[in-house]
């Protein structure tokens, strides 16, 4: 607004437009290589003061080990302080289902929660697992996407059915070590493990290899293994409109030749969700699909890395982790630089 002298005042943060973190779907390839630069900056400068005096709530309604303390030190690394809940433990439990007669173990609405957090907090972080029994409702990402209407401040995915800080620390280590990632070959290989897990990350490994125009390969042991359709055909998009490609395959050869990055993570079979017993049948045939060194040395002197934790032996051997095309370290690392460049764009003036 303008001034009785003509000069253009600040206009107060919370009158700013506020903008969430959910998924790189809501952001273009422009606004996400920023906050990748703005990381690589932050890497040479951690400690500075530039979100002093700020506060940003995590909540966390499942285990984390690499995105507590990459959140925690990144807000202390930029002079802002986390606050860590834990609902259902050193917290009250939490419902997010609207018009719910709560009768159950959850003590407080996300209404109250989202309110409450927003009076006291310039940002909310959330990690929040699907459940495991109904995937028609869990792809539909409610639990943050209800957090998200009920706060008035930003709200950052810290991995729900996507992983979009991932996405950033993934993005940030291909270029890293391979410059600009437009036509290189990026190979998302499924891996076994003895229980079905989320797809969340190989659904964002997916979305920000095809955002940055790279040739994906996605190899699967059974066409049961393939993602969830909402990320198969934001990838199918992504891969349009930057000029790369995404191609399915269950030929391991083929997919690991003249592959720049292999990038492995293991998953549930969607049609199989919420039966482990049937999908443990299905998937028992396939634990060759383990990275080894024999499958790296059909690629193109490629690296290797994994979202961690990792299961050695099982998702890849002692030889690939150890080896220094492994480049999983990097990544976790980079995730305290690009969350720190995201709260400064969330939470900063």
């Amino acid at each position: 607004m303008w001034g009785v002298c003509g000069t253009l005042q600040v206009v107060p943060t919370q009158f700013q437009i506020m903008r969430h973190f959910l998924s790189t779907v809501d952001w273009n390839r422009d606004d996400l290589q920023a906050l990748l630069d703005q990381a690589a900056e932050l890497r040479q400068h951690r400690v500075t003061d530039q979100l002093k005096g700020r506060t940003i709530a995590l909540l966390f309604l499942n285990p984390s080990l690499r995105t507590r303390s990459s959140f925690e030190i990144g807000a202390f690394q930029l002079g802002a302080h986390a606050v860590v809940l834990e609902p259902g433990k050193a917290a009250w439990g939490i419902e997010f289902e609207p018009g719910v007669v709560m009768d159950g173990d959850a003590e407080e609405h996300i209404a109250e929660v989202a309110g409450v957090l927003s009076r006291y907090c310039d940002a909310i972080g959330l990690r929040a697992f699907p459940l495991f029994k109904d995937w028609s409702s869990d792809r539909q990402d409610k639990v943050i996407r209800s957090l998200a209407a009920h706060a008035s401040v930003p709200v950052i995915n810290m991995e729900t059915i996507v992983h979009p800080c991932q996405e950033l620390a993934l993005m940030r280590t291909i270029q890293d070590h391979l410059g600009q990632p437009d036509g290189k070959k990026f190979v998302l290989t499924w891996t076994w493990h003895p229980r079905p897990l989320n797809t969340a990350v190989a659904n964002s490994a997916l979305m920000i290899a095809s955002k940055f125009g790279m040739n994906v390969t996605l190899l699967v042991p059974h066409d049961d293994y393939l993602l969830d359709e909402q990320f198969m055909d934001a990838a199918y998009a992504n891969a349009d409109a930057s000029g790369g490609s995404l191609d399915i395959s269950t030929d391991i050869e083929s997919s690991y030749q003249g592959a720049n990055f292999v990038y492995a993570k293991s998953w549930g079979a969607l049609p199989l969700y919420g039966r482990p017993e049937e999908e443990a049948r299905l998937r028992e045939p396939f634990r060759h699909f383990m990275v080894d060194g024999k499958k790296m040395a059909m690629t193109d002197n490629a690296l290797f890395s994994h979202c961690l934790p990792l299961r050695r032996n099982i998702k890849a051997t002692d030889e690939v982790m150890d080896a220094d095309y492994c480049v999983a370290q990097d990544e976790a690392e980079n995730r305290l630089h690009v969350q720190k460049a995201l709260m400064l764009e969330l939470m900063g003036p």
